[in-house]
């Protein structure tokens, strides 16, 4: 009745939509993906396709997970994502043959550690990890902030410049991909970027339109960058208009000099030039710069909370 099979590439993509579009329909900050956008998505330089399984219930696809394993990662750590079940083919047992499956396969392929992500209200989702042995180790927070009175009387650094990243030429590129390394360094899960990635993120990523980026500079050098973008289909879908901070980081020698805080407010303001009513971003609660407490100084709350969990695969 019950059946799990690789991923066919150039066959399953509509099956990959399907099941992600009506799994993930009610998720605030995801929205649907096209067929089109699928297909680029394959072609990122850090994603494959080896590991990903598709449920069948009766020969119809009805699930899906990824047991995921990063090329770039030295670390022996694989991810469980897009575990996704169709709503009424829920409560069958389907997403734990899933979970099964995908750690399984971790295993074949030498991990040593299982990662997986959850939101921490959803109880169903955060209830099966545990029940395989998976632990919270790491708290995480999408946050929004209202731009409506962008706060004029913060503390800006006097010394510091802001220059528009130029991000269509690989100087530029490449140069928020070496801050990018520098200033993430000592992160949670962190493995170094490679330039590719950053030109995918910057031009080739569909989900976000209108991107733009900027570096804080103080005595000629670039000590942070910031990236903001929109993500036109989420407001059309979600019927909201929500600009993102996609990216921020500043090199550990400069921080708590307010370039962070330029940086921020450079950002908002250019959302808010292009009629945004809120700005979102993802945070790790523990990050070791404390930038929780930056986005909280220019108006950010916590609006979602999430997991990071952990296996020891045997």
């Amino acid at each position: 009745m019950l059946t799990i099979r690789p991923f066919r590439k150039g066959f399953d993509e509509e099956i990959y939509v399907r099941i992600f579009n009506a799994s993930f329909s009610d998720y605030d900050d995801i929205r649907s993906v096209t067929l089109q956008e699928a297909r680029t998505l394959e072609d990122a330089p850090s994603y494959n396709l080896d590991g990903l399984l598709i449920a069948e219930w009766n020969g119809k696809a009805v699930g899906m997970v990824q047991a995921f394993v990063d090329k770039f990662r030295e670390e022996k750590k694989g991810f469980i994502q897009s575990l996704a079940v169709l709503p009424e083919f829920r409560h069958r047992g389907i997403a734990r043959k899933l979970v099964s499956n995908a750690i399984a396969r971790l295993k074949e392929r030498g991990m040593k550690v299982a990662s997986a992500w959850a939101q921490t209200d959803r109880i169903a989702c955060v209830h099966l990890y545990e029940s395989f042995g998976f632990v919270c180790v790491r708290a995480t927070s999408l946050m929004k902030g209202s731009l409506a009175d962008i706060q004029s009387d913060m503390e800006e650094t006097e010394s510091t410049s802001l220059r528009e990243a130029r991000i269509r030429e690989d100087e530029d590129i490449a140069l928020i991909n070496k801050l990018d390394n520098e200033a993430f360094r000592e992160h949670f899960n962190y493995r170094p970027v490679t330039v590719e990635e950053t030109r995918y993120m910057l031009l080739e990523m569909p989900w976000y339109q209108h991107k733009k980026a900027w570096f804080t500079v103080i005595d000629n050098k670039p000590v942070g960058y910031v990236v903001a973008g929109i993500d036109v289909g989420l407001n059309k879908e979600k019927r909201v208009r929500c600009g993102w901070v996609l990216d921020i980081g500043v090199l550990k020698p400069y921080r708590r000099r307010g370039v962070g805080s330029t940086l921020m407010l450079q950002a908002m303001r250019y959302l808010k030039s292009k009629r945004m009513v809120n700005a979102l971003l993802y945070v790790d609660d523990q990050n070791p710069t404390c930038a929780i407490k930056l986005y909280e100084k220019v108006g950010f709350e916590v609006y979602h909370k999430s997991g990071v969990y952990e296996l020891l695969l045997s």
